[in-house]
């Protein structure tokens, strides 16, 4: 049983890094064109060729409601015409070099067959010490590890531990993790993720707790032997993969796609992008999600341990009048 769950485990695993990004195309990116609504017609149609079905094309009609809606990420790169023969691809490259080369190569096919000369400009680059942004995600995959790890081993190493004691070490260990993430991402560690320091602890805290607790209800629900291995496979391998921390999640296939937004992996990542360089977004939702998935998974451990009895605890005897006399 042991072997089969493990191969098991590690097939579910590269076979979904295998599907997300073996050969990863966008599928309705968010892209803008600034101009004419005819413009906007035949750019779209442009970008369809290139790339059937990679894009979703808005129209604005000024460069700066262009620039507003890429420093929220309502689009991921903008192409605005320009007067004559030129026109200027407007980028962030906060969302990594994926987005900036998918976007760079099919603006370049629509500029070379309108005759267009091409400029670039990064109206929101990564920061120098993330030049890949990718900071986010390895930050992410090691909360969720850590997570992970904990809400396995409290039940191995303290089994008949009560329950406010083991959600206050659930709530010590997010609090933990959530400040080092900060201090490591931060101005003091390595100056990859400028967001505010309470706010990016914060949202890997609320991270640190839900996926530790989803970890705990899957283990008291199932049992260690099936509860630890599908935690393995929903929150390290389909959390992390559909996180939207190496690429937007635009990138996966249909099929994975939706996990970005449900499972608590892509709400943190898309909140701790948000508050670091995108304007808050996706804040909001990521703190719901997340402050759902813990109070969900809590109160289905809360309900399991007082219906069952501890392992491994028997009953006291009760003491008989005969026994309390002599």
């Amino acid at each position: 049983m042991p072997l089969v769950t493990v191969v098991a485990t590690g097939t579910v695993f590269v076979s979904v890094y295998l599907a997300a990004f073996h050969a990863p195309t966008p599928r309705d990116l968010p892209v803008a064109v600034v101009g004419t609504p005819q413009q906007a017609r035949q750019i779209a149609d442009d970008l369809d060729r290139s790339m059937a079905d990679g894009f979703q094309v808005r129209r604005f009609a000024t460069e700066g409601a262009a620039r507003d809606a890429l420093k929220n990420r309502s689009i991921y790169a903008a192409y605005v015409t320009g007067t004559g023969s030129s026109a200027e691809m407007l980028y962030a490259g906060a969302n990594g070099p994926s987005v900036t080369a998918t976007a760079g190569e099919a603006f370049a096919d629509v500029a070379s067959a309108r005759g267009d000369a091409l400029g670039r400009q990064d109206i929101l680059p990564a920061p120098a010490g993330d030049t890949r942004s990718m900071s986010v995600f390895y930050a992410s995959f090691g909360v969720v590890l850590s997570g992970f790890l904990f809400g396995t081993a409290t039940y191995q190493s303290a089994p008949r531990l009560r329950f406010p004691w083991r959600m206050a070490g659930l709530g010590l260990f997010g609090a933990v993790a959530g400040t080092m993430v900060a201090l490591l991402t931060g101005s003091l560690g390595f100056d990859a993720l400028p967001g505010p320091f309470l706010g990016i602890a914060g949202v890997v805290a609320l991270l640190g707790t839900a996926v530790g607790g989803a970890t705990m209800a899957l283990t008291r629900l199932l049992g260690p032997a099936i509860g630890t291995p599908v935690a393995s496979v929903l929150l390290l391998t389909l959390g992390n993969s559909t996180s939207g921390g190496s690429m937007p999640p635009h990138y996966l296939p249909t099929w994975l796609n939706p996990l970005s937004d449900v499972l608590p992996v892509g709400a943190a990542v898309r909140a701790v992008q948000g508050i670091s360089h995108f304007e808050s977004d996706g804040l909001v939702s990521g703190v719901i999600n997340l402050t759902l998935w813990t109070v969900v998974c809590v109160g289905v451990v809360y309900a399991w341990e007082t219906r069952s009895p501890r392992e491994g605890r028997s009953p006291s005897p009760r003491r008989t009048p005969s026994a309390a006399s002599g």
